[in-house]
Formats: C-alpha cells, sequence, structure tokens
C-alpha cells in the first residue's frame, strides 16, 4: 500500500527519476535516491553489465524528480525516447530479484515493438517542476546534514529546551526554498526527537538525546487564531506534498470552520529522515515504528500549540490509507492531544492480520466485473493462455504479445510478469475516480471501465492484457515497451510497495508490524495463483531487512477488531475501494461511526469537491463536517468547564 512516484515531474508532465542527471551535474545535492543509480551508473558505464544487445533505446535523461509515494511508473522504466534532454541515460537492466520463498511458474521473450497509445490520451500536464535549484542564502543559516539542497535550520533562535535532553529544542523552521501548494501551505522542519521510547544520553546514534528535522507543512490562511480548531493530517508512506495536494477537503473544512491546517510527514519517509541518506541501512531501520510515528505526532502538536498559542485549540486528526490507521491511532493512543480523528480508508483489521487473505483481490476483481462482465473473463483467458504459452516453451510469443523490453527465459520472469500485471488492476481499482488524477500515477476517469474497454477491444487476449495494464504503466502512450523489473517491484506488501526509498521504507514496515498476507489463488479472483502466506512472509523479511515479523502484533498494541472503548473517530470507506473489506464497515457506537461511500474509490471524500463527484460523497463529507464540527464544541466547553472547575478550586486555596 506504499507511494512510490515522484512529486517532481518535468515540465511536461512525465514522472522521472530524481537520480537522473544528478551523478555528474550536481554532485553537491544527491539524494538518498541518488547513491544506488549513481554507483550503478559508475558500475555499468554505457550498458547493463553486458545485455546491453538485448535492452531497449537509450533513455535522454530527464528533469530531476522523486516519487508515493508508491506505485506510480517512473519514465525512466519505460524504453523509448519519451522526452529530449542534455545527457545520454543507459538503457534499463533487467535486474533480477534475490531468490523468492515461492516457486515462480514460468518465463517469456521480448517484443521490441511500439505500445499503442489509449485512443484520446493526452499525456499528463501541470505537474510542478523540480524543486531542485539554486539556494536562497539566508543570513545565518546553515545546511542540516541530511538534508541536500533544500533543507537548512537557523542557529538562532532555538525553542524551549527540554529538561534532561542534551539541547534547545527548535520548534518552528522554515526551510530555504517553500513549495506553492495548497491555500497558504508553508514548509518548515521540526527537529524531533529520534527515539521517543530511550531515556540515554551516551551521545551514541540509539540515545534519547538525538534529534532529525522532521518536515511539516503548515496554513494559517483560514484560522481564528488562538480559536480556531487545528486540523492536523498524520502523514503516511510518502512525501508529505504529495498528501497535501490531494486533500483539499480538510482546506474546504478548515476555511468553513476556521482552522489552522498542518501536514505532518512521516519518519523516514520524503525528507524526513532520522540519519539522513543512511536510513534504510541494516541496524539504522529499527527506529521506523508505527509507535514512534505517533509520538513524533505527538510531540509536533504540543509543541506547535505552545508556539502558536493555541492550547486551548482542539486538534481534529485526519489521514487516508495507512494514514487514515495513525489517525485512529492517535485518537486511540492520545485522546488528550487529539479530541477526533477522520480515518479514511483505513484498513485496520487487514494490517492486524484479522479477516480473509483473499479479500483484496476478491474486491479488485469485483470492480472489474461491475464494470463490465465480460472483462473479468476476457482477464482470466489472457493469464490462462500466458500459463499454457509458458508451459509449451513459447516464451518469446509470450514477450512479444506482452511488449516486455526484457529477454525473460525463466520461470522467475514469468512470475514478475504476473506481479507487474496484477499490480496495474491493484492501482486502477484503488484510483478509480471519476476523473483525472495525478495522485498515484497518471489515470484518466474511470480508470476501470477504461481498462476494461481496451482488453475488450482486442481480439487477441494477451495483446488486450498489455494494453489494460498500459492504461496505469503507460498513460502517455510513448513507450515502446514494459521494464517489468523497473516498473514493479516484489516485496512483503502483495499489493505492492513501489520503487525507490519510500517503498524501501514501507517494506521495512510491512516486514515488522503491519501485516498484509494477501493473496491471490485464480478461484474467488481472475489473477494467476500467486500464494503469500506467513512463512513466506517470514522468510522473505528475515532475508531483506533480519527482521521477524510480529503477525498479531498490532491486534494486542492497537486493539484489533475490539475497538469499543475508543470515542470520536470516524470510519469512512468507498465500495469500489479493495481496501474496505479491511476497515470498519458498521459503527461500534453513537462516536465511533462508520460511513459508507456509494461509488466511491480509495478515500474519494478526503479529495475536494469535484463536479464528477457522485451524490454519495457529497453528503458523505457534509456529515463528516458536522460530525467534526460537533466534537470541536465539545472540546471547547468541555476545555471551558476545565477552567471554571480550577479557578472555582484555587479560590478555596
Amino acid at each position: 500500500m506504499a507511494l512510490a512516484w515522484s512529486r517532481e515531474g518535468a515540465a511536461d508532465g512525465h514522472v522521472m527519476p530524481k537520480a537522473l542527471g544528478s551523478c555528474d551535474q550536481q554532485p553537491g545535492v544527491l539524494t538518498r535516491e541518488d547513491y544506488p543509480v549513481c554507483a550503478a551508473r559508475r558500475r555499468e558505464g554505457d550498458g547493463c553489465h553486458g545485455n546491453a544487445a538485448a535492452a531497449p533505446a537509450p533513455l535522454p535523461a530527464p528533469a530531476a524528480g522523486r516519487r508515493r509515494s508508491r506505485w506510480v511508473p517512473r519514465a525512466g522504466a519505460l524504453a523509448g525516447s519519451l522526452r529530449p534532454g542534455p545527457e545520454p541515460w543507459p538503457p534499463p537492466c533487467s535486474l533480477r530479484p534475490g531468490p523468492e520463498p515461492w516457486p515462480p511458474p514460468c518465463s517469456l521473450g521480448r517484443r521490441p515493438g511500439p505500445l499503442r497509445p489509449v485512443p484520446g490520451w493526452e499525456p499528463p500536464s501541470g505537474l510542478p517542476g523540480p524543486r531542485t535549484g539554486p539556494r536562497t542564502s539566508l543570513p545565518g543559516w546553515e545546511p542540516l546534514a541530511g538534508l541536500g539542497s533544500t533543507g537548512r535550520v537557523p542557529r538562532a533562535p532555538l525553542g524551549p529546551s527540554y529538561q534532561g535532553w542534551a539541547g534547545p529544542y527548535p520548534v518552528a523552521v522554515p526551510v530555504a526554498a517553500a513549495r506553492a501548494a495548497g491555500p497558504g501551505l508553508e514548509e518548515r522542519l521540526f527537529q524531533q526527537v529520534r527515539d521517543h521510547f530511550s531515556f540515554e544520553t551516551c551521545g551514541k546514534e540509539s540515545c534519547g538525546n538525538e534529534t532529525f528535522p522532521q518536515r511539516y507543512l503548515v496554513s494559517a490562511k483560514f484560522w481564528k487564531k488562538g480559536f480556531g480548531p487545528i486540523f492536523f493530517y498524520t502523514g503516511n508512506e510518502g512525501d508529505i506534498w504529495t498528501f497535501a495536494e490531494n486533500s483539499d477537503f480538510i482546506f474546504e473544512l478548515a476555511e468553513e470552520q476556521q482552522a489552522l491546517v498542518i501536514f505532518a510527514e512521516h519518519r523516514y519517509y520524503g525528507k524526513s529522515l532520522p540519519f539522513g541518506l543512511e536510513s534504510m541501512q541494516l541496524k539504522k531501520t529499527g527506529l521506523l515504528t508505527v509507535e514512534q510515528a505517533l509520538a513524533d505526532y505527538a510531540v509536533l502538536i504540543t509543541e506547535l500549540k505552545q508556539q502558536y498559542g493555541a492550547a486551548d485549540c482542539p486538534v481534529i486528526a485526519f489521514g487516508g490509507s495507512y494514514g487514515g490507521m495513525l489517525s485512529a491511532y492517535m485518537r486511540m493512543k492520545y485522546p488528550n492531544i487529539v479530541a477526533g480523528a477522520l480515518a479514511a480508508s483505513a484498513p485496520l483489521l487487514s494490517v492486524a492480520g484479522l479477516g480473509d487473505p483473499t479479500q483484496f483481490f476478491r474486491d479488485v476483481t469485483a470492480d472489474f466485473q461491475k464494470s463490465s462482465p465480460g472483462c473479468v473473463t476476457a482477464v482470466r483467458k489472457a493469464f490462462q493462455q500466458i500459463r499454457d504459452l509458458c508451459l509449451s516453451g513459447a516464451y518469446d510469443e509470450i514477450g512479444s504479445k506482452m511488449a516486455t523490453c526484457n529477454k525473460i527465459s525463466n520461470k522467475e520472469d514469468v512470475y514478475q510478469l504476473f506481479g507487474f500485471a496484477r499490480n496495474a488492476f491493484t492501482m486502477m481499482a484503488m484510483m478509480d475516480y471519476p476523473y483525472k488524477t495525478n495522485f498515484m500515477g497518471h489515470l484518466p476517469a474511470n480508470p476501470v471501465k477504461v481498462g476494461c474497454e481496451q482488453i475488450l477491444a482486442h481480439t487477441d487476449p494477451i495483446q488486450g492484457l498489455a494494453a489494460l495494464v498500459g492504461v496505469f504503466y503507460n498513460s502517455s502512450g510513448s513507450a515502446e515497451c514494459y521494464n517489468i523489473y523497473q516498473l514493479y517491484q516484489s516485496c512483503a506488501d502483495p499489493t505492492g510497495c513501489g520503487i525507490g526509498s519510500d517503498a524501501e521504507a514501507w517494506d521495512y514496515q510491512v516486514c515488522t508490524e503491519i501485516n498484509l498476507t494477501f493473496n491471490s489463488n485464480n478461484v474467488t479472483d481472475m489473477f494467476p495463483e500467486m500464494p503469500f502466506t506467513e512463512a513466506m512472509r517470514e522468510q522473505y523479511c528475515q532475508s531483506k531487512w533480519h527482521v521477524r515479523p510480529r503477525p498479531h502484533w498490532l491486534q494486542t498494541n492497537f486493539w484489533g477488531g475490539d475497538l469499543k472503548s475508543a470515542s470520536n473517530i470516524i470510519f469512512s470507506n468507498g465500495d469500489l475501494d479493495p481496501w474496505a473489506g479491511g476497515g470498519i464497515n458498521s459503527s461500534l457506537s453513537p462516536s465511533l461511526i462508520a460511513l459508507t461511500i456509494e461509488g466511491g474509490a480509495h478515500h474519494l471524500d478526503l479529495r475536494g469537491h469535484n463536479p464528477a463527484d457522485p451524490p454519495s460523497v457529497t453528503e458523505v463529507r457534509k456529515l463528516e463536517a458536522s460530525i467534526i464540527n460537533s466534537w470541536v464544541k465539545s472540546a471547547g466547553l468541555e476545555r471551558a468547564r476545565e477552567k471554571r472547575s480550577g479557578a472555582s478550586a484555587g479560590g478555596w486555596l
């Protein structure tokens, strides 16, 4: 469920890897993502370890860029010259993953011919340009280690100190180059505690007195200073700008209720790296936990309330998907800090290991079945034909029809192809919005419907499958073939981790606390049989991260499905969202309210108003606004009673 796409695309809307062009042109501003790419370039020179003959034509260098966050394909992984650039880029390699704990089924070949664009499509446009560029020189500022080219903190003044800590605690630090997005949003840094649950002062990296720069965004555009509520987005697995730019409902509600808006970035994602560029190295990942992230948010809220003079202002947590889980957990874990929470599309049951492991891909299948009854039949037929060709050794025919860039010749490759294709269905089902979006991919309106139209328009089922997955992987229509190893990387989340550094962080999280052992079985769903058991997960995670998952930890630590003792949480789900089946779909009490959005995809309610919205999401947003307003008023009245009570008690002393 992780995010993986570049926030910083080229001017024409294509999303390209940030590392392209950085190795030689900007050696002083490398990011965590650049190092493996640059190392590979130095190692490989002008080819891919002797496989240059089989690789597609070289790509020119694009503008620098980076990714939800998770599943969005990088254009650099698609073959063909997508745009002109100043520097040649080595062709993408057919990177083989390490040994998998499950046996893949077959193999395929390569087809260099062009893919046909989806009729009537246009390349996505309007994405923000790269944030790299000249740094602003501000008096008294110096670079902070691990932040690259844009993050700086002032030497002075510093905020309040915490007793027993090694030094003062800077509370709100503006970065040198803030992005303009959302009404009045400003990007800032907060020196956050690296380990909230250690009290050592030994000066070592693991000690609790160490800090790191946590990024957050803030807007006081609509705030009634000192009186209005605080709307706090609990950032999830990606760059915080991704979520801020796709959560306009929060700003619409802030305008109505005169709220201060804060979006906090999750540790180990985006620029909030506890150990800088070394954060995802083994031995430094141990502080990437749900508990640490929640403590980050609790500390940040407390400090910002003090800074803004907002001690009496109630806080409402918002979040979508994993962020929705975190917003609910904040209300459960820190009810003294958070007065209520909107948990949109939060799969609280699935991640705790509760429910049916076949549910997710069954529900993806159901989405395509609703769109067109013949669609699922065609998809099943395509996968069956690939299997049959595989068994007969016709690997080249499979590769030609599926338009793969890679020369594929073993079972591992077909298993990779199956995962690559299944991931496209997953993303299209999640992002099945009634209008075009650039959230977790450049998708048209109603992408499930468009995908079904693509496969049904082809007489050859396999070629139709290639066209269908192109709705996600080839939205521009300019790719000549699919590099299935770069566009999709298997991980401990069968729904996809994405690619890039954020994907690595999510892979670690689903190897420790978050349990997503979904599988497809070709019986209750339309996909090839791809098991992913707890034993497979444990084997993979031990090999990759040297950790052993705790399958039932979230049931113990965050109550699993036994949430009745909590209060003031809205659980919203769309009936088109495959994550809905793993969430709370029935109200548990008068203050634990479940809302269903008919015709709604993944946290549609957090997105801003759109003329194409189904009527149900408009009604759900109105209801959410009313409930949140009641929480804010109740918290205000409670605070007033506490003050009167305190004053009365003081009079007797």
